[in-house]
């Protein structure tokens, strides 16, 4: 069984035919699915298809663009929901800072406040982290090293690649490998994988973003987590059904449940 751990099901784009996604990943062999929170408007959304579905789930957070409407009691509310397994996805995100220093000063230094105060509220409530991060390698692995010791692990979402963050796996974090795996140009991540320990291995899509080869262009869904799969095992020189359920059984360890 394949768990997509990172989708963002509550995406409008998925609005009209939610029920036939879901049928199409659960007979494809993909077996449940966590929704991570990105915009504080979208939780209700998320939460109430966690109760729709069996082994649907979510995660209650701010993505670092909509830090604007972050309040730290509506994300401990929805933490304490038995639904709810995680925190974020949350984290650092550099990559379109506006060129004036003191404006690009004042961002990251926003993100980070919202950020660390994430990282609080996973300490508190024991649960992982899910984090983003880009362009802001340096900072995200200054912060977790930091505040590692106290979390009970977490994931790194969409791994970019970054040899740096490798050392985190030391902190009990995992890598979401996704879609962008089996990209033309994705050299990098191709080298970097098999360096990542395989207890540490996780499969995302981050549907409806970075679909997969062959359907680039395309909405992504939870199904198209086999494609990730296929593409990793050619990669590790590993058995696609003993992948499978190595990667399962690190995602039961991280989310407890499924």
């Amino acid at each position: 069984m394949i768990i997509d751990t990172h989708c963002h099901l509550d995406d409008k784009r998925y609005k009209d035919d939610l029920d036939e996604v879901i049928k199409r990943a659960f007979e494809g062999g993909v077996g449940g699915a966590i929704i991570p929170g990105a915009d504080p408007k979208d939780l209700k959304r998320a939460k109430e298809i966690s109760y729709q579905y069996q082994n649907i789930y979510f995660a209650s957070g701010v993505h670092p663009y909509e830090i604007d409407n972050y309040k730290r009691e509506e994300i401990e509310e929805f933490l304490q929901d038995e639904r709810c397994i995680a925190v974020g996805e949350c984290g650092l995100d550099y990559y379109r800072l506006p060129k004036e220093e003191n404006r690009k000063r004042e961002i990251k230094e926003k993100q980070k406040e919202i950020f660390i105060s994430q990282i609080e509220l996973a300490i508190k409530y024991q649960k992982p982290l899910i984090v983003h991060i880009r362009d802001a390698n340096s900072d995200s692995l200054e912060i977790l090293k930091e505040y590692g010791d106290d979390l009970i692990g977490g994931v790194l979402h969409c791994y970019n690649a970054s040899e740096i963050l490798l050392e985190l796996a030391k902190k009990n974090f995992y890598f979401g490998i996704g879609g962008v795996l089996t990209f033309k140009n994705a050299k990098k991540l191709v080298k970097i994988l098999p360096k990542i320990p395989k207890e540490k291995l996780l499969l995302e899509t981050d549907a409806p973003y970075l679909t997969p080869h062959p359907f680039r262009g395309q909405r992504n869904e939870p199904l198209y987590t086999k494609y990730v799969l296929t593409k990793m095992s050619e990669i590790l020189d590993l058995e696609e059904r003993e992948l499978e359920e190595l990667i399962l059984k690190n995602t039961k360890r991280l989310f407890k449940v499924f």
